[in-house]
């Protein structure tokens, strides 16, 4: 059971607050070391395809693994939202992360016109297609719905999605999508749900203990 915190542009919590958490966090570039040398299991929030070049702005997987960080997200759906990502650069990022060495959590999920429109398979089968089996790949369904909205799919309709996305691709997948104490229960408990990508909950220390102790509570 796999937790991991997205503090996303957001400077999170004290990492020593959280020192000895068997958990993911995902902070912002400036934190990144702060959060190695607390020793927890730090990952970035994004990652480009090259090792290295002229692309003001982005990351590196050599730059970040020289920084002790393990992993990255990538495509996560305000990537997608905001800054143009699309399935094809979100492939690219994860497959380049991955040859490097760099554990990889590969975002996907549906908009709510889309799920309303009957299309949420067509959405994850498309954004699949793109991403290649790989030991070190994870995989999140984050319903862009349910992302800082207060929403949250149902722990019936996270079972189905998770076990549709792993008829396609072989790998552990995460909720994600406003988890909290109150619902992490219900979620984890689903037998196709893998752990969970945490935004907004995993910005205050109790909350996120919270979730990561509910996890550990649930039979693997």
């Amino acid at each position: 059971m796999l937790i991991a915190g997205n503090w996303k542009m957001f400077r999170g919590p004290d990492p020593v607050a959280l020192a000895g958490l068997d958990a993911v966090v995902c902070p912002p570039f400036t934190r990144l070391r702060e959060c190695v040398e607390a020793g927890l299991t730090t990952y970035a929030q994004n990652v480009h395809w090259e090792a290295e070049g002229a692309y003001t702005g982005e990351i590196s997987a050599p730059l970040l693994l020289e920084l002790g960080v393990v992993g990255s997200l990538v495509g996560h759906s305000e990537r997608r939202q905001y800054f143009g990502e699309t399935d094809e650069t979100v492939a690219k990022r994860a497959r380049a992360a991955l040859d490097a060495g760099l554990r990889v959590i590969a975002c996907v999920g549906e908009t709510q016109e889309q799920r309303e429109a009957g299309e949420t398979e067509d959405v994850l089968r498309r954004q699949l297609s793109m991403l290649e089996p790989h030991s070190e790949l994870v995989l999140a369904y984050e319903p862009v719905w349910a992302i800082g909205t207060g929403h949250t799919a149902t722990p019936e309709m996270a079972q189905d999605a998770h076990a549709f996305i792993k008829s396609l691709l072989d790998a552990p997948v995460l909720y994600g999508g406003s988890v909290k104490p109150d619902n992490a229960g219900a979620l984890l408990a689903q037998p196709a749900v893998d752990g969970a990508l945490v935004g907004g909950a995993s910005l205050e220390v109790d909350s996120f203990k919270a979730i990561c102790e509910t996890a550990a509570r649930i039979p693997s």
